[in-house]
């Protein structure tokens, strides 16, 4: 039989190029996209390191057109699509009072529509496959987090399609999994589009609470408790061979632990009390992670 054929979004850095290098290297067919073909030399240097072939094409998320384009490419060029890993995606910081609603609408183009698109043009052919559907979503996808009310959205939005769309992919033979990464170490500022002055600057009434947000969170990307975008590659290249793929999976005990909290939280007390904590200075910050960082 021929290698599976992956199909992997938002591979220029990060999660999305370390899941790239390691599903090549397990063997399958990578078709591995982003949207700025000049970032790839990165994808390019890690894959010739692991002494693996990739097949890298330039691929804008938000352009159905080009998603279409894309998923028929493939199919001409290699028959099949066995799987699909949506990855690619922003961060976003920032509160509703003080940005525009077209800022909210970039963000959940980005990270919901885009994989709301690739799902519907790939479907037919996972179907055909009894392929996998893999989409990283993050524990902002669970808990909602200061001055990421855009991003958590986008990311609701996501685990909520997925999780709706799950049971029924499974009766025509398609398994579907959601991935929360906790914070991840890879450059959680520059991700976010603006250094951290500007973003202050622009916070107004919000000042000291974004400053003590932004001190937090990234002391969590620094920290030793941030994983690296391999220790999560490994955990979605798992979910392409479990005979029993879990809906939702952790990558990290903490990550588990941080969902758990929003999970056994009916009222939703134990989340506003962790969370207020992280927009207060002079408030004890306890050591559970954030995510809002680009895929």
């Amino acid at each position: 039989m021929s290698a599976p054929v992956i199909l992997i979004t938002g591979t220029s850095s990060g999660i999305g190029l370390a899941t790239a290098v390691a599903t090549a290297a397990a063997g399958n067919r990578v078709i591995a996209t982003l949207r700025n073909p000049q970032k790839a030399d990165d994808l390019r240097a890690a894959a010739s390191t692991a002494g693996v072939s990739i097949d890298i094409r330039t691929l804008d998320v938000v352009d159905a057109a080009a998603i279409a384009g894309c998923v028929d490419g493939i199919i001409a060029d290699y028959g099949q699509l066995d799987a699909v890993i949506n990855n690619a995606g922003s961060g976003h910081v920032g509160t509703i009072e003080l940005e525009s609603v077209d800022a909210v609408r970039v963000q959940m183009e980005t990270n919901f529509f885009s994989v709301v698109t690739l799902t519907k043009a790939a479907f037919p052919h996972l179907r055909a496959a009894n392929g996998r559907l893999i989409t990283v979503s993050s524990v902002g996808g669970a808990i909602g987090q200061p001055f990421n009310e855009a991003y958590c959205a986008s990311k609701f939005a996501v685990e909520g399609f997925m999780e709706s769309l799950a049971p029924v992919a499974a009766t025509v033979g398609v398994r579907v999994s959601v991935v929360e990464p906790g914070p991840v170490s890879t450059e959680f500022v520059a991700n976010l589009g603006a250094d951290l002055p500007t973003l202050l600057t622009a916070a107004g009434p919000y000042g000291l609470a974004m400053s003590a947000y932004l001190q937090r969170t990234t002391a969590q990307f620094s920290s030793a408790r941030a994983q690296s975008p391999d220790a999560v590659a490994a955990v979605i290249v798992d979910l392409l061979t479990a005979v029993a793929p879990p809906a939702r999976v952790q990558t990290s005990h903490a990550a588990s632990a941080f969902v758990g909290v929003k999970l056994a939280d009916l009222d939703g007390a134990a989340v506003q009390t962790m969370t207020d904590a992280w927009v207060h200075s002079d408030t004890p910050q306890a050591e559970t992670p954030t995510e809002p960082t680009t895929h």
